[in-house]
């Protein structure tokens, strides 16, 4: 058999085919396996080489590298061991009463017990109709007692003294007839408000105990934007609860105009409030106060208040019971470029002065509406929430030095602080009176309020606990007068209290009714 025909035959073509494909083949591999060996040999002189050419040959993924320290985030867990001991959870109790109604009303559309009705006809017969100018004339009672309802609230708090003295927000105990404090350790105790300032926020509390874990307080002034920051607190309830974020900016000044505010990207949620916010050395530089939002919950913006306010602040509560701020006697706002050039300023900063209150150091001065204040005491003013704060800080009585802007020139002022008036009525009373034995915070109504309630004196209720509240009591009403003779000032209410044996009668204005209401007094 020649080859040729051998070939031809089709089992012993494919055998020859496939020898023919494997032969290159095989010789790409080990021209491969030749070329791995050769690098493996020639870096053999090479330290560590041999362990990289067997790392590029093999299939396994490298191990990442580690971390630097630079790039590492924050450890907190010592942190919250070594001082959560000293954060609280506040858990208070007031009675609020629904408003007072008259039996009168609600009715007038239900006439199904008398088919006969005239739809014009009142159930309570008045012949002319429930919108004529008579209709209450023809009403029921025109009051009815409403009765309390306990409302529950919780927050936080942080121990600063190991006697007892608790730092929180004032709205978490305002108004409060019952305030209870729990420990870490479980223990409870019933708390006494030493002080409440509404105009920082801040609320000064104490607890019969001893040689209790405190708190560290730093200097919120040296806080940097971006430094990371811990608030520990009660959210929603939740005890010791940690939630850890950055500084997202200093010196925010929100609706009270006296506190320069933190501005964090902590988490902070209801619950949270009063709570402490530490930087990363420990020490506490804030206490978390409210949260700007559109749901009602955390939506990445907080405030807390710095500790050097707060604690300024919580002494003077605790040695006075109130807090006494400087006053300049104007009203300003912020400089625009459009302000700034129609005043002829080269840029926008300052306190624009809109008016000047009649009387006030300001006036006093000779400060003038339209003026801008460009410097307090030769600190330049950025912006205009600036001015308040730092006023506020100064005790009354000081003199402040002022350089204005006027007439496209600058010059010099100085003004003797005024008091700003702390309208409330500070005490130093138990859980259950918080203002005094009736449990009221009040102040005298001004000029205008007046006019609108139509009375002379009187005395604005601002805060209602205890007795006063139990009785039915609300902010917002108007305290005419005291077992029948007039009040205009808190010491004639208080002169009439002392004088009472059991209950006292207060007249109570709301809105365009009066009437007497009785309160137990001890």
């Amino acid at each position: 058999m020649s080859l040729l025909s051998l070939i031809r035959k089709p089992l012993i073509a494919a055998i020859l085919g496939a020898v023919t494909i494997a032969v290159p083949a095989g010789a790409v591999y080990l021209a491969g396996a030749t070329r791995a060996v050769a690098t493996a040999a020639s870096s053999a002189a090479i330290p560590g080489a041999a362990s990289t050419a067997a790392a590029a040959a093999s299939p396994v993924t490298p191990a990442p590298a580690a971390a630097s320290p630079a790039t590492m985030l924050p450890d907190f867990s010592s942190m919250v061991q070594k001082y959560g001991p000293a954060v609280v959870n506040i858990s208070v109790v007031a009675k609020v009463s629904t408003s007072w109604s008259s039996q009168g009303d609600d009715n007038s559309d239900d006439n199904n017990a008398n088919p006969n009705a005239n739809p014009n006809d009142s159930p309570s017969g008045n012949p002319f109709g429930p919108n004529s100018p008579f209709a209450p004339f023809f009403r029921g009672p025109p009051f009815q007692m409403p009765q309390p309802q306990p409302m529950r609230g919780e927050g936080s708090g942080f121990i600063v003294r190991p006697d007892g003295v608790i730092m929180t927000n004032a709205h978490v105990v305002d108004g409060a007839s019952e305030v209870t404090v729990r420990l870490t350790d479980r223990r409870e105790y019933i708390a006494k408000v030493v002080g409440v300032d509404q105009k920082s926020d801040i609320a000064v509390i104490r607890i019969p105990a001893k040689d209790l874990p405190t708190v560290k307080i730093g200097d919120s002034r040296g806080l940097k934007v971006g430094e990371w920051v811990l608030a520990i607190g009660a959210p929603f309830g939740f005890e010791n609860s940690a939630t850890a974020g950055i500084v997202s900016a200093k010196g925010r000044t929100l609706d009270s105009g006296y506190v320069p505010f933190i501005q964090t990207d902590v988490p902070i949620n209801p619950g949270n409030s009063g709570g402490p916010l530490f930087n990363m050395r420990g020490e506490v530089v804030g206490i978390n106060s409210q949260i700007y939002s559109r749901s009602g919950g955390y939506m990445g913006v907080s405030f807390s208040i710095p500790i050097d306010v707060a604690m300024q602040v919580g002494q003077q509560l605790q040695t006075s019971g109130h807090v006494t701020r400087g006053k300049l006697g104007v009203l300003i706002q912020p400089v625009t470029q459009g302000l700034a050039d129609s005043c002829g300023l080269p840029q926008p900063e300052g306190a624009l002065v809109s008016s000047v209150e009649k009387g006030g150091p300001a006036e006093q001065a000779g400060i003038q509406s339209g003026d801008v204040i460009l410097k307090l005491n030769g600190t330049p003013l950025k912006y205009s929430g600036e001015l308040p704060v730092q006023i506020a800080a100064i005790t009354p009585g000081t003199n402040a030095n002022l350089e204005i802007w006027r007439n496209h020139a600058t010059r010099e002022i100085t003004v003797k602080l005024g008091v700003l008036a702390d309208k409330r009525v500070a005490t130093n009373a138990g859980p259950h009176q918080g203002g005094g034995k009736l449990g009221l915070a009040v102040r005298p109504l001004t000029a205008e309020e007046q006019r609108g309630a139509n009375t002379k004196g009187g005395l604005v209720v601002e805060r209602a606990s205890g007795p006063a509240a139990e009785a039915g009591i609300q902010p917002g009403d108007v305290v005419l007068a005291a077992n029948g003779a007039p009040v205009s000032n808190a010491e004639e209410l208080r002169s009439a209290v002392e004088k009472s044996k059991g209950h006292i009668a207060l007249l109570i204005q709301r809105g365009d009714s009066r009437l007497f209401v009785p309160v137990r007094v001890g």
